[in-house]
């Protein structure tokens, strides 16, 4: 197991010496490399956003709001995450800038960026899991979770997408790997079959990525069926995850406007915090977790809601192990 730490610790900065300068939550008793079932790792990455700026900063954003804001009680339930997950932080990925040009723009540049550290993620993914541990991707852009999701296709999982968005164009913008593209990729290269995709709270998208969902047995709860009738969502998951292998892949824009000031992408007519929450409990206590992540927070102007947010949503998330 020390021979595993430290071949993974040789991509990470530390999560003392990243920008957040603490450990995910900061929890008081610590846990170990080998005691842990959870293994948290940042990706302060962002190249291919297209409208506003800032998920490099997601990892800060959300370590330091874990860590200093939020108490890991959650009262709702009455126990601490601590008692449901054993949780690392391994710290933040290394991006050598030599790979990365965050400035460019240049199609090529960008999609050899993306290939340096898409190898780097779905190895470390691949590691953590081989561990019998549940990686959990902190980021960065929303395009990252190709590669974690790649990683752990040979579970067949069944992939809960959360989102305001479908992120299944083929191309945007000269680019076939990007942010608004993953999820497309991932059903074409073979990885995931779309009826294994559920997408929850979708309510943007192009009349091409709605016929491509179609084709595909994509299953969609956007925003105004879960609004109007949640019991139904409600009632579905529990079925469907009921002894499975379950990966969930969270963008915070799922939420509406007002609860995510600073991500790139924000869409009206969104998901509440208290919808999420029920959504998450009515998953199958069968199902198994084998990864999940936090994309596209953003931080700006030191405003801390949208990561709050996003760290007590992880919580949650981790009370499910």
């Amino acid at each position: 197991m020390t021979n595993y730490l430290n071949t993974l610790s040789n991509y990470f900065i530390s999560p003392e010496r990243t920008p957040g300068k603490y450990n995910f939550a900061d929890l008081p008793i610590g846990i170990s490399f080998e005691e842990s079932n959870a293994v948290i790792y940042g990706v302060p990455f962002e190249m291919t956003t297209s409208f506003g700026r800032g998920t490099k900063r997601g990892p800060e954003a959300i370590r330091l709001t874990s860590a200093r804001q939020i108490e890991s009680f959650l009262f709702e339930e009455g126990y601490d995450v601590s008692d449901r997950a054993k949780i690392f932080d391994i710290g933040d990925l290394k991006l050598s800038g030599s790979h990365i040009n965050v400035l460019s723009k240049k199609p090529s540049i960008i999609t050899r960026a993306l290939d340096y550290v898409g190898r780097k993620i779905n190895h470390i993914t691949s590691l953590i899991s081989e561990l019998n541990k549940v990686p959990v991707m902190i980021g960065g852009e929303h395009t990252l979770s190709y590669y974690s999701i790649e990683a752990i296709s040979c579970y067949d999982p069944i992939v809960l997408h959360f989102d305001a968005h479908r992120d299944m164009k083929p191309e945007y913008q000269g680019l076939k790997m990007c942010h608004t593209t993953p999820f497309y990729h991932l059903m074409k290269n073979g990885h995931i079959p779309g009826r294994n995709i559920i997408q929850i709270g979708t309510r943007q998208a192009d009349k091409e990525e709605n016929e491509i969902s179609e084709q595909n047995q994509v299953v969609t709860y956007d925003a105004w069926k879960i609004h109007e009738s949640p019991s139904d969502l409600l009632a579905f998951l529990p079925k469907v995850t009921k002894n499975a292998n379950i990966y969930i892949s969270f963008d915070i824009d799922v939420f509406d406007m007002p609860y995510v000031p600073c991500t790139g992408t924000p869409e009206p007519f969104g998901l509440n915090p208290f919808e999420v929450s029920l959504i998450l409990k009515s998953i199958s206590p069968s199902a198994k977790v084998v990864g999940f992540d936090m994309v596209e927070v953003s931080l700006k102007n030191n405003d801390y809601r949208e990561a709050t947010l996003a760290s007590q949503t992880m919580f949650r998330m981790l009370s499910l192990l």
